[in-house]
C-alpha cells in the first residue's frame, strides 16, 4: 500500500517493470512463480490506485486487491519456493506449502461469501473481510509466506523473507497510526531481491 493513488500508480508501474525484467531473465521454468512475484506485487499496487480513486468501498477493485492479498499470496509464495528449491531442501518446505493451500482455500471461501470493504483512514487504506478464526488464519498465512522463504535453502530467498517480515511489521505499525504506508517501498526492495535471485549464478557456472 502507498499513501495515495498517484504513489500507488507510480510504484505499481515500476515494480511491474521489474517483474517483466525478472521473467525475461528467467533461466529455469520452475523458477517462474518466484520470478513473477514482482508482477503480482506490481499489479497489487496498480489495483490499489483504483481503490483510492473509487474512495474505498466494496467495488471490483477492492475485491481484486483482497483476492491477491488473501487467497493468492499464501498459496503462491510457498508453492513457488517449493518448486524452485533443490531436492535436498524440499522436505521441510512441504509443511508451509500445505498450510498455504489450506489457508488460501478458507480465505477464498470467505471472500466468495462475504463482501470485502476498503476504507480510507488518514494516509492509508484499511481493508476488511469478515473472516472467522482470524488468529489461526493469520498464523497460517505468516507461516506459509514468510515461513517458506525463511526455511528455504537459498540465502537470497531467506533475505527476501526477512525483508518482507520487516515490511509487514513496519506497515502494521504505521497503519495503526493512520500514517503513510511504506509497503510500496518494501515491495520495490523485494522485487530487486527477486531480480538478484533470478540472475544468481548456477552451481558450476563460470563467473565472467
Amino acid at each position: 500500500m502507498c499513501w495515495n493513488a498517484t504513489a500507488d500508480l507510480t510504484a505499481g508501474a515500476a515494480i511491474t517493470a521489474l517483474g517483466v525484467v525478472c521473467v525475461a531473465r528467467l533461466r529455469r521454468a520452475r523458477d517462474l512463480p518466484i520470478a513473477a512475484l514482482p508482477l503480482l506485487l506490481g499489479a497489487h499496487q496498480l489495483v490499489e490506485a483504483a481503490v483510492w480513486r473509487a474512495g474505498g468501498g466494496c467495488g471490483p477493485a477492492t475485491t481484486a486487491w483482497v483476492a491477491i492479498a488473501l487467497p493468492a499470496l499464501p498459496a503462491w509464495v510457498p508453492l513457488g519456493v517449493l518448486l524452485a528449491a533443490a531436492a535436498v531442501d524440499r522436505r521441510r518446505l512441504w509443511a508451509p506449502a500445505a498450510v498455504g493451500v489450506a489457508t488460501a482455500a478458507v480465505l477464498s471461501y470467505c471472500l466468495a461469501t462475504r463482501p470485502a470493504v476498503a476504507e480510507i483512514r488518514g494516509h492509508t487504506l484499511g481493508y476488511g473481510v469478515n473472516v472467522p478464526w482470524m488468529p489461526l488464519l493469520l498464523a497460517g498465512y505468516l507461516f506459509a509466506t514468510l515461513g517458506a522463504l525463511l526455511l528455504s535453502g537459498d540465502r537470497r530467498l531467506r533475505l527476501l523473507g526477512a525483508v518482507l517480515g520487516a515490511g509487514a511489521l513496519a506497515c502494521s505499525a504505521l497503519w495503526r497510526l493512520e500514517f503513510a504506508s511504506t509497503w510500496c517501498a518494501f515491495a520495490a526492495v523485494a522485487s530487486l531481491l527477486v531480480l538478484g535471485w533470478v540472475r544468481r549464478p548456477r552451481p558450476g557456472t563460470p563467473v565472467t
